[in-house]
C-alpha cells in the first residue's frame, strides 16, 4: 500500500501549482489523506498523536529564533537605505571603467546578502536603484538585468542567510536520524554555524566568478558595458570620507554577526540578536528610525516570520503522514537501488530539487523535500555541511531559471516597460551556467565547503 504516499505528494504539488496557500495545502491535504486512510484501514491514526510534540519542538527550537531576528535585521537595513549609499559610492568609484557599474552591483549585492539575507528585498532594491542608471549609461538590458538578478540571489548562499538557518535546522535532525539508523547512539551534530562557515568560501567564489564574467563581457563586448563618459565622467569621483561612511557601517555589522559566530562568542541565534540591534543603531544614526518606522518594520517581520513558521507546521504534518504511509522507506529503497551508488542518488536529488525550484519556493523545498531525502543521503556517508551547501546553491540557481525563477519575477515587477522579459531571460543565462559550474566544482572538490568549518572547529 505504498501508492497513497505517491498520491499525497502528487496532490500537494498540484495544489501548490494551482496557487493554494502553501501552509494550509501541506497540512490540510495531509490530514485529509490521514483521515481517508484511517477510514479505509490503511493508515494508523495514532501517528498523529506525535503532532503536539512536534509543534512544541518547533516552538521551543532556539535555532529557529534566529529567523525573525535576521528578518528584522534585513528589513531594518532595507528601510535605512544602506544599499543606496553603497551603490552610489561604488558606481562613482568604478563607473569610469567598462563594466565597472556591473562590478559595483555585484559587490553591493554581496554586501546586502551578508547583511540582509533576503533575496526578494535585494533584487527589488537593486532593480529600483541600479537598473535605471545602467540603462541610462548605455548598458545592454540583458547584461544589466542579468547581473542584478544574479547578485540579488547571493542572499541564498552568503551567510547570514535565512535559507542556511532553515537548512541547518532540518539537516541537523536528518543527520541525527541517519546516524541512529546506522546504530550510532552518540550521534555527531551539525549546526547552523557549521553551515554558515561552509557556505562562506563557495559564496565568495560565486562573487568572484560573477565579477570575472563582467570583466569578460567588458573585454569581448565593450559596447554592452560602456564606461561613464561626458559630463558624467567629471562627476565620477567620490571622497574617501564618503566612501568610508558608506562602507564602514555595514562592514562593522557583518563583522559583528559573522565574527561572533566564527570565534565562538555567540551562537547563530545570539548573533542574529546582535545583528538586529546593530541594524537599529545604524538606522538611528542615519536618522531613519522613528516609532512609525519601527512599527512598520515589526509588522513586516511578523508577516515574513509567520509565513515561515506556518509552512514549517504544515510541512511537519505532511512529513508525518507521508512517513505513516511508508513514503520514507520508498524513497530510501529507490535511492539505494539507483545505478551509480552515492553519485547517482545525489545527482537525482539535485535534479529533482532544481526542477521543483521552478515552481516551489525554497522554504517549501527545505521543509518538504530535505527531511525526506536528507537522512537517506547522509546515511550514505555524505558530509552534512557539503550537502547543505550543495542544496543551497542548487536552490539559488532555481531562483534564476526561466520561466518561473522568483528573482526574475521580482525584477520584472520593477523593471521599466521598455525592458522586455526576453532580455531578462537572456541576461540570466550566463549566470545560470556559472551556478552550475560552481555546483560541479563543489561536487569535485567538497573541501571548498568543508575546509573552513574543519579548520575552525576541528570537525
Amino acid at each position: 500500500m505504498y501508492w497513497p504516499a505517491f498520491a499525497l505528494f502528487a496532490c500537494v504539488v498540484l495544489l501548490l501549482l494551482a496557487g493554494f496557500p502553501v501552509a494550509f495545502t501541506l497540512g490540510g491535504t495531509a490530514l485529509l489523506f490521514a483521515l481517508g486512510g484511517a477510514l479505509a484501514g490503511v493508515f494508523d491514526i495514532s501517528f498523529l498523536g506525535t503532532m503536539p510534540n512536534r509543534l512544541f519542538g518547533i516552538m521551543s527550537n532556539e535555532t529557529l529564533v534566529a529567523v525573525p531576528l535576521f528578518v528584522f535585521m534585513g528589513i531594518t537595513l532595507e528601510r535605512a537605505r544602506i544599499a543606496e549609499d553603497l551603490l552610489d559610492a561604488l558606481s562613482r568609484m568604478f563607473g569610469g571603467l567598462r563594466g565597472g557599474l556591473g562590478i559595483a552591483v555585484i559587490i553591493v549585492g554581496m554586501l546586502l546578502a551578508a547583511s540582509t539575507g533576503i533575496v526578494g528585498a535585494t533584487v527589488i532594491t537593486m532593480g529600483l536603484l541600479a537598473l535605471p542608471t545602467m540603462l541610462k549609461r548605455g548598458y545592454d538590458p540583458a547584461v544589466a538585468t542579468g547581473v542584478i538578478s544574479a547578485s540579488g540571489t547571493l542572499g541564498q548562499i552568503i551567510p547570514p542567510s535565512i535559507v542556511l538557518v532553515l537548512l541547518g535546522d532540518v539537516l541537523s535532525s536528518a543527520y541525527q536520524e541517519a546516524q541512529l539508523a546506522q546504530g550510532i547512539f552518540a550521534p555527531r551534530t551539525v549546526s547552523v554555524g557549521d553551515l554558515f562557515m561552509g557556505a562562506l568560501v563557495p559564496g565568495l567564489m560565486l562573487v568572484a566568478l560573477y565579477a570575472a564574467w563582467m570583466l569578460a563581457v567588458a573585454l569581448f563586448r565593450p559596447a554592452a558595458v560602456p564606461a561613464r563618459r561626458g559630463a558624467d565622467a567629471d562627476a565620477g569621483t567620490v571622497s574617501l570620507l564618503r566612501f568610508v561612511g558608506a562602507f564602514l557601517p555595514p562592514l562593522v555589522l557583518i563583522a559583528a554577526v559573522l565574527g561572533s559566530i566564527i570565534f565562538g562568542v555567540a551562537t547563530p541565534t545570539e548573533a542574529a540578536g546582535v545583528g538586529a540591534v546593530g541594524a537599529m543603531l545604524l538606522a538611528a544614526l542615519r536618522g531613519k528610525l522613528s516609532l512609525a518606522r519601527i512599527r512598520d518594520i515589526g509588522r513586516a517581520t511578523a508577516r515574513v516570520s509567520s509565513m515561515v513558521f506556518l509552512i514549517l507546521i504544515g510541512a511537519s504534518v505532511f512529513s508525518l503522514v507521508f512517513r505513516g504511509y511508508g513514503g520514507d522507506e520508498i524513497v530510501r529503497e529507490f535511492l539505494m537501488s539507483l545505478p551509480g551508488g552515492v553519485f547517482g542518488a545525489v545527482l537525482l536529488v539535485m535534479l529533482v530539487m532544481f526542477l521543483l525550484g521552478f515552481v516551489l519556493d525554497f522554504i517549501e523545498i527545505t521543509f518538504v523535500v530535505v527531511p525526506i531525502v536528507g537522512p537517506v543521503l547522509l546515511s550514505m556517508g555524505l558530509d552534512p555541511v557539503w550537502l547543505g551547501v550543495m542544496i543551497a546553491i542548487n536552490l539559488q540557481t532555481s531562483f534564476l531559471t526561466p520561466p518561473f525563477g522568483f528573482a526574475l519575477f521580482y525584477l520584472r515587477g520593477v523593471a521599466p516597460p521598455e525592458v522586455p522579459t526576453t532580455a531578462i531571460y537572456r541576461g540570466v543565462a550566463p549566470f545560470i551556467a556559472i551556478q552550475l559550474a560552481a555546483l560541479a566544482l563543489l561536487a569535485l572538490w567538497p573541501e571548498i565547503a568543508t575546509w573552513l568549518p574543519g579548520a575552525l572547529y576541528g570537525g
